[in-house]
């Protein structure tokens, strides 16, 4: 009888020992694989990779519209003191330019699906104007190119104040956002006036069409070397470079807005890149490289 109760408890004890060890195993298993994720290293399984986001940027709009002043509208680039479209660097459909929107849609396209609501003289109290006409086309890009004239003006005191263009820009992307929330801008800066100048007064036939009245706050008395005439340019100078500071600022604001970074501003205008009209607005090889640093911004892939 005591032999007996003796093996019940061996078995019983064996019994213990192969319940406690098969759910150390399996907590051996769940610990280091099995049902677990695998670890990582050799041997590991990979997850998907998630999938990338659709960038907000588009490098291939289906349509452009251009607003601005005499630059966009090609200004004596053709004829003295005529506006010249057709070489725009917006727009243009000129061989010679290649405009930003052929360089996008193909001459053939850019023809039927690109709009130049310019007008020479604008100032940036006109862009929203301009833009509420342009949203009626329904662009996928609009190009700006606004602000020389705000600093070309009579004198240097009846300069668009700097909170005024930044108002007036406000208010012009606003139009343009309550319309069509999706379409993108691209925004070039002002070009450097006192640059323009410096190119231009080497020519006698330029300064005789400056004093018709083209830019006075920096053209004019173009030979005056004076104090008064240098701190009047450098006064024109620093409020474009305020204008610029502007444009950026806004349009950073807009995810679907591009500045130049102020390469229009910075490129080095010579005399080959000037109207021998008025030797101040762009030629047509001017306009051309306007084109190329507006498409060089617009295609450009987001960092």
């Amino acid at each position: 009888m005591e032999q007996a109760t003796r093996r019940r408890r061996r078995r019983s004890r064996a019994v213990l020992a192969l319940v406690t060890a098969a759910a150390l195993g399996v907590a051996g298993c769940d610990a280091a694989g099995g049902g677990a994720p695998a670890p990582s290293g050799t041997g590991a399984k990979k997850t998907r990779p998630s999938p990338k986001p659709t960038p907000v940027w588009d490098t291939s709009p289906e349509s452009v519209a251009a607003v601005g002043d005499s630059i966009t509208r090609g200004f004596d680039a053709c004829a003295v003191l005529t506006d010249c479209p057709e070489v725009s660097w917006a727009t243009g459909g000129s061989e010679e330019v290649d405009s930003l929107a052929v360089r996008l849609l193909g001459r053939a396209e850019a023809a039927e699906r690109s709009w130049n609501h310019s007008v020479t003289g604008a100032r940036m109290a006109d862009l929203p104007g301009q833009m509420a006409r342009a949203v009626r086309r329904s662009p996928e890009l609009v190009a700006v190119m606004a602000g020389a004239n705000d600093a070309c003006r009579e004198t240097t005191s009846a300069m668009t104040s700097v909170d005024d263009f930044r108002a007036d820009f406000q208010e012009a992307m606003r139009t343009l956002r309550e319309a069509l929330p999706k379409t993108q801008v691209y925004v070039a800066s002002v070009p450097n006036l006192k640059r323009l100048w410096s190119q231009g007064r080497t020519s006698a036939l330029g300064k005789q069409v400056w004093k018709l009245g083209i830019c006075p706050s920096m053209l004019g008395d173009a030979d005056a070397l004076d104090a008064a005439a240098t701190l009047r340019r450098e006064t024109v100078q620093n409020r474009v470079e305020d204008y610029n500071e502007v444009l950026e600022e806004v349009c950073a604001e807009d995810r679907r807005c591009r500045f130049d970074g102020g390469a229009v501003y910075e490129y080095r205008f010579g005399t080959d890149q000037l109207s021998h009209w008025d030797w101040f607005h762009p030629s047509v090889d001017g306009q051309a490289e306007l084109a190329e640093i507006a498409y060089r911004t617009v295609t450009a892939k987001q960092p």
